[in-house]
């Protein structure tokens, strides 16, 4: 009979995840769809609750049953190129491109900026995030224990310190929620459910999927069905710490409004809600604890990062990825929070589809004898569709014009799929050609086309 966890045991590794999880993006755009959100904010945290915590789970669950031994070996059932193209690209947004950047940002925005005169911001950003990613390079260059027992160290000491926070906001809040803003005032669900991609969450669940199910065996767990099992009870402990943390902050920014006013981005909102509450002390304890928070989580995407591309590239040293991807962190990390985000989000709209129907096919894979014919072809409908979308986002973010020959595209789409204009264009006609491609090549023998 094959082995069963404790309740103690799979809690650990629930947390363990949720440390994994754990980051920058989980702080900031809750708070800030709660300013925006205003009066309508449970309808925008119910939809930013499937992406931010719905599909991270269902990632894990994914790279689980699909029995992958990575991610790329799981986007390599549509072909081992895209394997390689789809895990580089992922592992570049929540690496040195967007999510690590992010780190020092926003650990800049909630602990320092209010010390820093608005002129001298910029320079405050550069000396900080230089200092930043320079402990970071050494910890990256020479990895220690130290980081695992600081995480472990600061996951239940953020959680305990946000818990307490949130306490007060839902016994004395600070005013009412307010008015919500454009995007927020009809079509508030969808709204959250597009703002959850900006955590990335569920496209790092893809590369913490492999994490969890290594823990499990590290118990003997043996059996698929068991991990399975294990790694949905793991899973929804880490979740439920997120989704509890995700509505007291959204609850937080939507009771903020009233008295300090719209932030540009949510990192203001909890300084000042720690200032507001817990005097100035508050805000420096709050400043150090998610200082030290986002440069473990800084450490370990900058070393994930160098790992897999030295794989990719053994004759380039990881030493040598370190350096670069530190590089190339800090440059991007100094054009600021506002604009990360601003940037970020052309990239995902591209890429969180092609993730989301990557975790579908592994889970509906058995029905249709996992033919690779399927993978394809539904991994090309999504993708003609979400790369219009990513083109769309980026000339509206850069503030130009469509591209020529992008506009009849994005006029015949808007005119042609439901759900279009709200960013999930590509849901029906992925389904749709599931079905279709599933059902037609189910009826030949599984024998002839398997895809590893």
């Amino acid at each position: 009979m094959d082995k069963k966890l404790s309740f103690s045991s799979y809690t650990a590794i629930g947390v363990m995840l949720f440390a994994l999880f754990f980051g920058a993006g989980n702080l900031i755009f809750p708070a800030q769809l709660g300013q925006l959100a205003g009066g309508n904010i449970w309808q925008a945290v119910a939809g930013f609750l499937i992406t931010g915590v719905g599909l991270p789970l269902l990632g894990i669950l994914a790279m689980s049953f699909s029995n992958s031994e990575s991610l790329q070996d799981l986007a390599g059932r549509i072909h081992p190129v895209y394997g390689v193209l789809f895990t580089s690209v992922l592992y570049l947004t929540i690496g040195p491109f967007f999510a690590a950047p992010r780190t020092a940002t926003v650990a800049f925005d909630v602990g320092f900026s209010s010390f820093t005169a608005e002129e001298f911001s910029q320079i405050g950003l550069f000396i900080f995030s230089f200092l930043f990613f320079v402990i970071t390079m050494l910890f990256s260059l020479y990895p220690a224990k130290i980081v695992d027992y600081v995480g472990k160290l600061l996951a239940p000491g953020i959680v305990i310190l946000l818990l307490v926070l949130l306490t007060f906001v839902f016994v004395n809040p600070m005013g009412p929620a307010e008015m919500p803003q454009e995007g927020y005032v009809s079509g508030a669900f969808v709204k959250g459910f597009l703002e959850g991609y900006n955590t990335m969450d569920a496209l790092a669940s893809l590369v913490f999927g492999i994490i969890v199910i290594k823990a499990i065996r590290s118990f003997g767990v043996t059996s698929k069905t068991e991990i399975m099992r294990t790694t949905a009870k793991a899973g929804t402990v880490a979740i439920a710490l997120l989704a509890t943390i995700y509505v007291g902050i959204a609850y937080l920014g939507a009771t903020s409004t009233s008295v300090y006013g719209i932030f540009d981005t949510g990192g203001p909102v909890l300084s000042s809600a720690a200032t507001h509450y817990f005097g100035t002390a508050g805000m420096i304890l709050l400043a150090i604890v998610i200082t030290l928070a986002c440069l473990t989580t800084s450490i370990g995407l900058t070393t994930a990062c160098s790992e897999y591309f030295h794989s990719l590239y053994p004759k380039l040293s990881y030493r040598k990825f370190v350096l670069l991807f530190t590089i190339v962190t800090f440059t991007i990390a100094n054009f600021g929070l506002a604009n990360i985000i601003k940037y970020s989000i052309p990239v995902l709209m591209l890429i969180y589809p092609l993730a989301i129907v990557l975790m579908i096919l592994a889970f509906l894979s058995p029905l249709f004898h996992h033919k690779r014919a399927v993978y394809v072809s539904v991994t090309l409908v999504t993708f003609g569709i979400s790369l219009v979308d990513g083109l769309k986002t980026l000339c509206e973010t850069l503030g130009i014009a469509y591209f020529p020959w992008l506009k009849p595209i994005v006029s015949f789409y808007e005119s042609m799929l439901p759900l279009y204009n709200q960013g999930l264009g590509w849901l029906l006609p992925a389904f749709i050609v599931l079905i279709i491609s599933g059902t037609v090549l189910r009826l030949v023998k599984p024998s002839t086309v398997h895809a590893s």
